[in-house]
């Protein structure tokens, strides 16, 4: 059976590939630098549980997305959790984060105010992660 990302972590948001066994995402929320990362694993939803030659490549791909966020976006902080408590599905967000941001200091999560990428702001961001991280 082919892996399947969890509908909820699919809708709105953007693929960008596959890095270190794992499928990365851009949501769709331009107020924040936002990405998704998905291991691609079943039955597992926290990172302890990974075997570990996967977890070594999980956060080296984790590694490379935050590299990513730092020199495009340039943010102050990175925020990357692994929360899973409304999706089971193990997944890392990576959130860059600033002081002039709409939720700051409090968390993205918390917070209820949403912008789309346009068109344009989307695809630019896509093709400069899939360029960095070398994805086809």
């Amino acid at each position: 059976m082919a892996f399947e990302i969890h509908p909820r972590l699919a809708s709105g948001g953007f693929e960008i590939g596959q890095i270190g066994g794992c499928r990365l995402l851009l949501k769709n929320n331009a107020l924040f630098p936002w990405f998704i990362l998905i291991p691609e694993v079943e039955g597992i939803e926290d990172l302890h549980q990974l075997e570990p030659g996967q977890y070594v490549e999980v956060m080296l791909a984790q590694r490379k997305v935050c590299e990513f966020i730092a020199s495009h976006f340039q943010p102050e902080k990175l925020n990357i959790g692994c929360i899973g408590n409304q999706v089971r599905q193990m997944h890392i967000q990576i959130i860059g984060r600033s002081t002039g941001d709409p939720a700051w200091p409090g968390t993205v999560w918390a917070f209820d105010g949403k912008q789309p990428y346009t068109e344009e702001e989307s695809e630019n961001i896509l093709a400069a992660a899939r360029a960095h991280l070398g994805l086809d």
